[in-house]
């Protein structure tokens, strides 16, 4: 809880420099506030964000306490105005393709206020839920036949490229022209990031059209916690990387976002990566190891989880 106290100093402190920035440097007001009167934004703002944030990241009476109820209070008001500022500017820049910096600044600090807020609240962050019910690790009924395996394995694939790859992408890399925080680069260099983008995305959808055959023909299982493999699969590209389907997926993102031109979409990617590493990879490698262990624990200490070995 500490860290998260600290994270609500931090979001005071930088709210506060950003208004005196806003009311003493031009360009600050009009990329994050447009048009908008930058007094009235304030006169909520001040109260519900910087100081709900400053009172959220006090410390208990004794040190190692639990935070007290006006501490929780505080940052349940920070983080829900905050949430409600990223989306009305969400939705004003997307109208007048004003404060496009704002939206940005504001959406990554709901990120930050929600995870903050549910470690003040919980005293953890609960990954669990992220595979919990429908999403739940389960191995893929092993009577299904091989036929219907691969089946399933390339019909996840085209969904998962056509939500994750293509629309996804596709709508951010709209909302970022329209709200004018694209980045502007040479036509040539331009033209040598968009041909980058196209090579990488061409050896990553090969990985993991190569990682999901090994894993329904070896392991018959799919790409999907929900159907995982019923038998552990250490040959293919996973005798090179242990989870070669999350680095060709990242990687896919990333060149996606290259070829559009797009550093909002390469930052999506990123942030799918974090995500992944730090929420779910922990629980999928404690099932594998519940499931096949002391195979998967001599497999995790040979094999890394992203930088690829050479045999």
């Amino acid at each position: 809880m500490t860290w998260a106290r600290a994270y609500f100093a931090v979001q005071a402190v930088a709210g506060a420099l950003w208004w005196v920035a806003v009311f003493t440097i031009p360009v600050v007001r009009d990329v994050t506030l447009g048009s908008l009167d930058p007094v009235a934004v304030a006169v909520a703002d001040i109260p519900l964000f910087v100081v709900a944030s400053a009172l959220a990241a006090l410390p208990g009476r004794a040190t190692g306490a639990a935070p007290s109820r006006a501490t929780r209070v505080a940052a349940v008001i920070a983080t829900t105005w905050t949430a409600v500022v990223a989306l009305g500017l969400a939705v004003y820049a997307t109208v007048t393709t004003e404060a496009g910096w704002g939206v940005l600044i504001m959406a990554a600090a709901t990120g930050g206020s929600l995870v903050a807020l549910t470690a003040l609240l919980l005293g953890r962050i609960p990954t669990r839920w992220i595979i919990s019910g429908p999403f739940a690790f389960r191995p893929l009924r092993p009577d299904l036949p091989l036929g219907a395996t691969v089946a399933l394995t390339i019909a996840q694939m085209i969904v998962f490229w056509g939500l994750f790859l293509i629309a996804g992408p596709l709508v951010l890399r709209a909302l970022e022209l329209r709200w004018r925080v694209d980045a502007t680069l040479p036509p040539s260099v331009a033209l040598g990031v968009a041909i980058l983008g196209a090579v990488v995305f061409v050896f990553a959808s090969a990985l993991g059209i190569w990682s999901a055959a090994t894993m329904a023909l070896l392991g018959r299982g799919t790409p999907l916690p929900t159907a995982m493999a019923s038998s552990l699969v250490v040959a293919g590209p996973y005798r090179f990387v242990r989870n070669p389907m999350a680095v060709a997926g990242i990687a896919q993102g990333a060149a996606v976002g290259l070829a559009l031109g797009s550093w909002v979409v390469v930052a999506y990617a990123v942030t799918g990566s974090l995500i992944w590493n730090y929420a779910v990879r922990p629980h999928e490698e404690a099932d594998l190891e519940a499931r096949f262990g002391d195979g998967f624990r001599r497999y995790r200490a040979t094999v890394r989880c992203w930088i690829p070995r050479l045999l």
